[in-house]
């Protein structure tokens, strides 16, 4: 990182804020680059990825800061947004392939299943139901004609731009629908996993809502544990996983019975052609 006094000249907000988007982009820093670049002392630097920390935004650790997802931390959404796209492209590109017309469909707050939302708006399947609590999702979707859009209520979190909480939980525990498609952190020995309980509630209140349930997976997420079981993979009647995956990770899914499809990824597909 090349030095500047720029970062002395903004406001903490300001500074933050820059920052935010910096480490966003390229994952991890280092403070002392941090405290180079924005031209302020390296005491500054901690004080604002304090802040950062404390906002969900990111998380330290000796002598930097990463926006990339641990066992017990997940990553902001708009990390997860840039992460992985084309991945998650070709599965979602799959997963539409499974929507009919006269569907209805719950989608929750992972940007796998946003990928899937970019492709539903253009039209061409409807009459269509989407059940969501992914702000992202709902944006994205309130202006289609033939989608009837339904958002599930609860506390606004502002890490995963989802609507969460016990409110949420019981409004998807009124509703049935065709299929839930979903995603998670982390894929290990036949059972799914995610770092925070208040979203595992949710998802597991939507694998139960469904007469059919698709797990979505870009290959990061195939052999790695996250603080919390969400569900054995044999409450998914289906796994999509990119050809990204391993042979190991494909043999892990093998051994434990699960019903997966491989989905090739499209060259130089990065989502942005259905954004």
């Amino acid at each position: 990182m090349s030095g500047s006094n720029h970062g002395a000249q903004q406001g903490p907000a300001a500074r933050q804020a820059a920052m935010a988007e910096l480490v966003l982009a390229e994952g991890t820093a280092a403070a002392a680059d941090l405290a180079e670049r924005f031209g302020v002392s390296l005491m500054t630097i901690h004080r604002d990825l304090d802040e950062l920390e404390r906002q969900g935004i990111v998380r330290k650790f000796r002598g930097g800061v990463t926006a990339q997802p641990s066992g017990v931390f997940e990553s902001n959404v708009q990390y997860r947004l840039k992460s992985m796209r084309a991945e998650k492209a070709a599965v979602a590109e799959h997963a539409v392939r499974m929507v009919e017309p006269g569907m209805a469909i719950m989608l929750d707050d992972s940007t796998s299943t946003l990928e899937m939302a970019r492709r539903l708006r253009h039209g061409e399947v409807t009459p269509l139901t989407v059940v969501t609590n992914f702000l992202e999702t709902i944006n994205l979707l309130s202006p289609q004609r033939g989608i009837h859009l339904m958002a599930l209520g609860g506390d606004y979190d502002p890490l995963h731009s989802s609507f969460l909480g016990v409110s949420c939980v019981e409004a998807v525990q009124q509703l049935k629908v065709d299929v839930c498609f979903t995603s998670t952190s982390a894929v290990q020995r036949g059972v799914a996993y995610h770092q925070e309980q208040h979203i595992v509630s949710v998802k597991r209140a939507m694998l139960d809502s469904a007469a059919r349930n698709v797990l979505l997976l870009d290959h990061t997420k195939l052999g790695r544990v996250a603080l919390h079981r969400v569900v054995p993979l044999s409450r998914f009647d289906l796994v999509l996983v990119d050809a990204g995956a391993s042979p190991r990770a494909l043999r892990d899914l093998d051994e434990h019975n699960v019903r997966y499809e491989v989905c090739a990824t499209k060259e130089g597909d990065d989502g942005a052609g259905v954004a």
